[in-house]
């Protein structure tokens, strides 16, 4: 019987290398489709609202992509099991890819299946992720399993209003997917940032906290808890102080001044940054003195944005063999992304009246970052390994 894989490029050697050039890719087009929706230039048929397909392809299109690839990698080496690669790693690509694609066929297709196929890719990740920790019994590393099954959640919640199933989820749902890809990324901070800061600075020794960590994360997801429950006032506004002051105290016994000569390092620790000025923005706006428009684009396009960025050209670097040392396009892009986000989230508060040409910029600048992560990645992600080992 012939098992032989019918991919056997690079490509398909590894989860990261696939999902994060779909992520690099996708934030490009998605971006370009929005900011012509969004101008009125481009009017086209979907299963979303515009506003909705915005919110759903930047959080459960190309934040959940960055996910996968990074998952996949990861619990490979967290287990020393293998993960999928060639035929099955091609089938999630897929999936994934029919999830953004079949929104525009709305009308042609049923709803329900349009539906089903963006909803099986999280139920199928997470399945995926789970063999190799079953098998390693490796099972402190379920809680991703777990997060991936709150994300599904999330989704759910969103197609069952799309579909008539349930009345003003979707709204719910979206706020769960963005809790839930918050809290993902501070569990993970705890595991790379020493690590990561270990590793780029010499001689530096990071002491981890564990209470300290557990507290970030709990605080965290106790201010999105508020939210999901629709507490605001004082009570929130509590949580979230409290969740900004135990991250900066937790970010603060990483930190190193050298960071800032090593940009794949500071544009980790500054997208962290971005989620920390998000519970602050958070507390403002329990008291309505800024918009909770601002905070959630702190934590969407600075927090998840600049980090995804970073991680995406950090794991690359390690896992094709390179040396970890950022190009200078790529830092460009880190400086970019920041920009981006100072002219969406902190600008509109100084200047209201530039509201629609700071969009503009940080449109601009947000294209601008990505076009360089895919042309400096593209050929990093389809090549072989520079060292001549597997991956």
């Amino acid at each position: 019987m012939n098992t032989q894989k019918i991919f056997v490029t690079p490509l398909f050697n590894l989860g990261f290398r696939a999902f994060f050039a779909l992520a690099g890719f996708s934030a490009l087009l998605l971006i370009l489709l929005w900011n012509a929706m969004f101008k009125g230039s481009l009017s086209v048929s979907n299963y979303f609202a515009p506003n909705e397909w915005h919110a759903h392809e930047m959080l459960l299109g190309y934040s959940v992509a960055v996910m996968a690839g990074f998952l996949l990698t990861a619990v490979k080496n967290w287990t020393g099991q293998p993960t999928a690669t060639g035929d099955k790693l091609v089938g999630l690509c897929l999936l994934w890819l029919y999830g953004r694609l079949l929104p525009f066929y709305s009308g042609l297709l049923p709803d329900s299946l349009i539906a089903l196929v963006d909803f099986a890719f999280l139920p199928v990740l997470a399945y995926q992720v789970s063999q190799p920790i079953l098998k390693a019994k490796n099972y402190r590393n379920l809680i991703f399993i777990g997060i991936l099954s709150l994300l599904a959640v999330g989704n759910g919640l969103i197609h069952a209003e799309k579909l008539g199933l349930m009345v003003s989820s979707a709204a719910t749902g979206l706020q769960l997917v963005i809790a839930t890809i918050i809290v993902l990324i501070l569990v993970i901070a705890g595991r790379v940032f020493p690590f990561f800061t270990e590793r780029g600075l010499t001689g530096v020794l990071i002491i981890r906290n564990p209470l300290l960590d557990q507290l970030a994360v709990g605080s965290a997801a106790l201010v999105f808890a508020l939210q999901l429950l629709g507490v605001s006032g004082t009570l929130l506004a509590i949580a979230a102080l409290a969740a900004g002051i135990i991250n900066s105290a937790r970010i603060a016994c990483w930190y190193n001044g050298k960071i800032w000569y090593v940009p794949l390092l500071w544009v980790l620790y500054v997208g962290y940054g971005w989620l920390i000025l998000g519970f602050l923005f958070t507390v403002l706006s329990a008291y309505s003195v800024v918009s909770t428009s601002l905070a959630l684009h702190a934590f969407t396009l600075g927090g998840i944005g600049i980090l995804t960025l970073g991680m995406m050209a950090r794991v690359s670097l390690g896992h094709t063999g390179r040396a970890l040392k950022a190009s200078n396009a790529i830092a460009l892009a880190f400086v970019l992304l920041n920009l981006a986000a100072v002219f969406r989230v902190l600008l509109p508060m100084a200047l209201p009246a530039w509201y629609n040409g700071l969009m503009y910029a940080t449109t601009l600048s947000w294209l601008a970052a990505f076009a360089l992560f895919v042309f400096v990645y593209a050929p990093i992600l389809t090549t072989a390994r520079v060292d001549g080992q597997e991956g």
